[in-house]
């Protein structure tokens, strides 16, 4: 698996060889959303290619103003593959975006500043390589509904593995009774398990376009389910989730469900996760690995957490990007919010990995989601770290080890402990980032940090906060 083309002559021969047709553009906008332009093959040379493809960046959310909206997609040849959903032959390229009135990568374009934090990253000495590992979880309902109105506003997802279906009558074979239960769906196989097929079906597409796939099993929810896929470089990985989603969302449409990575789209049961695995490397070595460390954690790797606790709040407006990603962050859903590490403690907001040799030592953040834009949340995670490398550690941010059950502490254990957590709201978190953002100014501009502010209070936070919602109806309304 990896890379189907190294150069431009290799892309031409992969189209040729794969009889393509089409070629499809593609990049990512500041919400982690993607989008795309499709050209004829016959309308492309290499010259166009390196050039550059115009688009009118005003049409993308909070991106170019409509008197300065034209902007350049500069594809990235070695990020080719074959769609596999497309009737007709069509090769996919992932691109960055170029600001041709300043001449250079567009500073609101997130691949764009996720290469520029690496370039930091080897700017300043401290590595020449980032390896980030994300875990991406997944529900695939049968169903979804939608109301959002001035009188009315309600949600409904379905599932046959949902035990609100226990008493449910079905047009075609009955009603089957196995179901996983809430937070009974670790690891049940068939009958139970109602994905098998269309996991495996996933992971073969996921192959097909590049990714190294591992693993596939049913999580802990309802109708929730993961799939495990090779680490890769900071951009690699970013791309990998991506395609990721892409693959599972259209294979899940194509069977007649629907996939969501929503962090909490059902109350009282597990939510998605976006588990992330870090490490930094130099000259081929593994700058987190000390044999004589706690869980073989070295100094370095513990400054450089120490640097993601010190600015929680800053790092979690990138990493649990919407107001509903909070509601996935509480005791008892696998959900750490606790600002400690541990060895193999899944309580913990950061995890040492059990059984990691020199190669593989690294640390788990648990507490992101897939909510987040992925290039965004790991420039993020990366440059907090970077900032707590510098810094020669934030002791007082750094909480741990601590090998008990942290679900099982009381909000007045955690103050009287000295514990923090993460932050309450989404809005918490954006406050956070007006008054802590000077560690991300090395790679990010003024006016995407303000844009990234607005954007999320004005799209997520302000209409979030003015709707009432059922459960406050239940509670207020005969007041």
């Amino acid at each position: 698996m990896g890379k189907f083309v190294n150069n431009m002559d290799e892309f031409f021969s992969f189209c040729e060889e794969n009889e393509v047709e089409f070629v499809d553009f593609r990049f990512t906008d500041i919400k982690g959303a993607w989008h795309h332009i499709t050209y004829k093959l016959s309308a492309l040379d290499a010259e166009t290619l390196e050039r550059g493809l115009p688009f009118d960046g005003s049409s993308i959310e909070a991106w170019q103003p409509i008197n300065k909206s034209d902007m350049l997609l500069k594809p990235d040849i070695e990020t080719t593959f074959l769609d596999p959903f497309t009737a007709d032959p069509t090769a996919v390229v992932i691109c960055d975006v170029y600001d041709i009135y300043k001449g250079q990568l567009y500073e609101k374009c997130p691949r764009s500043i996720a290469k520029k934090a690496l370039e930091y990253l080897e700017k300043e000495g401290i590595g020449d390589v980032a390896f980030f590992g994300p875990e991406n979880e997944f529900f695939v309902f049968d169903d979804v509904k939608i109301v959002d109105s001035i009188n009315e506003s309600c949600y409904r997802v379905d599932s046959e593995e949902g035990e609100w279906n226990d008493s449910s009558e079905f047009e075609e074979g009955g009603n089957i009774g196995h179901r996983p239960r809430t937070k009974g769906g670790y690891f049940p196989v068939m009958p139970t398990d109602t994905m098998v097929d269309l996991r495996a079906e996933m992971m073969q597409i996921m192959e097909e376009i590049g990714l190294e796939v591992v693993l596939g099993h049913h999580e802990v929810a309802q109708a929730q389910g993961e799939i495990g896929v090779k680490f890769g470089t900071l951009i690699e990985a970013a791309d990998n989730v991506q395609k990721y989603k892409y693959v599972v969302k259209m294979v899940a449409h194509l069977n007649g469900k629907t996939a969501t990575f929503m962090p909490k789209p059902l109350y009282g049961d597990n939510g998605n996760g976006m588990h992330v695995h870090q490490s930094i490397w130099k000259d081929g070595k593994n700058l987190f690995f000390d044999e004589n460390g706690y869980a073989n954690l070295s100094k370095l790797a513990l400054d450089y957490l120490s640097g993601i606790f010190k600015h929680k709040d800053a790092v979690a407006a990138f990493t649990n990007a919407t107001t509903n990603s909070y509601k996935r962050l509480l005791p008892g859903f696998e959900a750490p919010r606790i600002l400690a590490y541990s060895s193999q403690n899944r309580s913990a907001a950061c995890r040492i990995p059990w059984g990691s040799g020199e190669k593989a030592t690294r640390i788990e953040t648990r507490f992101p989601d897939s909510s987040s834009n992925p290039y965004l949340a790991f420039a993020v995670l990366m440059l907090a770290g970077i900032d707590g490398i510098k810094a020669g550690g934030y002791k007082d941010a750094l909480v741990g080890p601590i090998d008990e059950d942290l679900f099982e502490l009381t909000r007045d254990d955690l103050k009287e402990r000295g514990i923090p957590e993460l932050p309450n709201t989404l809005r918490d978190a954006l406050e956070g980032l007006e008054k802590d953002n000077e560690f991300l100014k090395v790679v990010m501009s003024d006016d995407f940090l303000k844009t990234y502010i607005d954007y999320k209070f004005e799209r997520d936070v302000i209409p979030v906060e003015g709707r009432p919602t059922p459960y406050e109806f239940l509670i207020t309304y005969s007041c």
